[in-house]
């Protein structure tokens, strides 16, 4: 296979340097170089690791006006990287693009549209779907080995400083009003929804708090999400100052049985519990060894599944539409947009 010529666009998203080493890694993809319009940016990434060797563009035009590039990773930061992916998708460009996709449910829109007018491809970055524990969940689920789900419970704390860099309280709070539920609940409401079989939640309420940032009241650092479906209930709860080591863990129950990923990144196991012997599986309590997909091999993944998605040789692991609506979900919890 020829490989698909690529760039990056942006270096402020905390996904940005593992993306670019990913790519540099890939012996199908043709790394062309890096555009950050931003210069304090760039010296920041010229000093890491995955940036070293890479060429760098030296402006939007060279990056987008070049036919031969054929797919671009949006790395900006969250307030960048909606502009950035509308403009590199007016340019024909397929898009890797990470997480979450702005907060302008218009602009958002106008981006679908665009993908769908040009037949491009999207992929956001959601990088638990290549995980080894979140696949075994999502077969073991979407095949009914758990019977009717009915509660799915996502914890994703972490703990981030209040000033220093992009992934700061501070940060967050200038451009974003959910605060840390808007930055990381898009990963939990990826895996509910395709559990749940992209059904719509029909009404969805979030609790967004300060309760450990009183030096910057306007960011939410204690945050739940409550999404009432047809017949279950999820919930994704996300604080900014949980201490390290991060409990990170994922639960879903269902009439015939129940699953927790703990820890859940990277996952070593899973705890699967049957009410009867099923598909190989004991009845009672199952401890099922998992791989460990470690972060870095996440996005390796995903960019093993977008190559050929993008190039029209497969099919994309998750349909626009799933995109779409993970998208409408996080903005009807976090920016109020119509519809719960």
């Amino acid at each position: 296979m020829t490989p698909i010529k690529m760039a990056q666009y942006g270096t402020g998203h905390g996904h940005a340097a593992g993306k670019a080493a990913a790519m540099q890694q890939n012996p199908d993809v043709d790394f062309v170089g890096v555009y950050e319009p931003d210069a304090a940016k760039r010296a920041r990434a010229e000093r890491q690791r995955a940036y070293e060797g890479l060429a760098w563009l030296r402006s939007e035009d060279e990056l987008l006006g070049d036919p031969s590039i054929q797919a671009v990773a949006i790395e900006g930061m969250n307030n960048e990287s909606l502009p950035m992916a509308i403009a590199a998708a007016r340019a024909g460009k397929h898009l890797w693009y990470d997480k979450p996709a702005g907060d302008s449910w218009d602009d958002y829109q106008h981006l679908v549209e665009l993908v769908r007018a040009r037949r491009l491809y999207l992929q956001m970055g959601y990088m638990f779907r290549y995980q080894d524990g979140f696949q075994k969940l999502a077969s073991w689920a979407r095949d009914g080995l758990l019977g009717d789900i009915f509660q799915i419970r996502g914890h994703m704390s972490t703990w981030i400083p209040e000033h220093g860099g992009a992934f700061t309280r501070g940060a967050i709070a200038a451009s974003h009003s959910a605060g840390i539920l808007y930055d990381l609940s898009g990963h939990m409401l990826d895996q509910v929804l395709w559990l749940l079989r992209d059904e719509r939640p029909g009404r969805v309420t979030a609790f967004t708090r300060n309760d450990a940032t009183p030096a910057i009241p306007a960011f939410r650092d204690n945050t739940l999400g409550v999404y009432e479906f047809s017949h279950a209930i999820a919930t994704v709860d996300i604080a900014a100052m949980e201490v390290e080591p991060k409990q990170r863990r994922f639960e879903v129950y269902g009439t015939r049985g129940s699953v927790i990923l703990d820890p859940m990144e990277p996952a070593t196991g899973a705890r699967l519990i049957l009410a009867v012997a099923t598909a190989g599986y004991d009845a009672g309590l199952n401890e099922v060894p998992l791989a460990g997909t470690t972060r870095q091999r996440s996005y390796e993944l995903e960019l093993e599944a977008f190559i050929p998605a993008a190039l029209g040789q497969g099919e994309p692991d998750r349909p626009l539409d799933h995109e779409v609506l993970v998208q409408e979900t996080l903005l009807r919890a976090t920016c109020g947009i119509p519809g719960g």
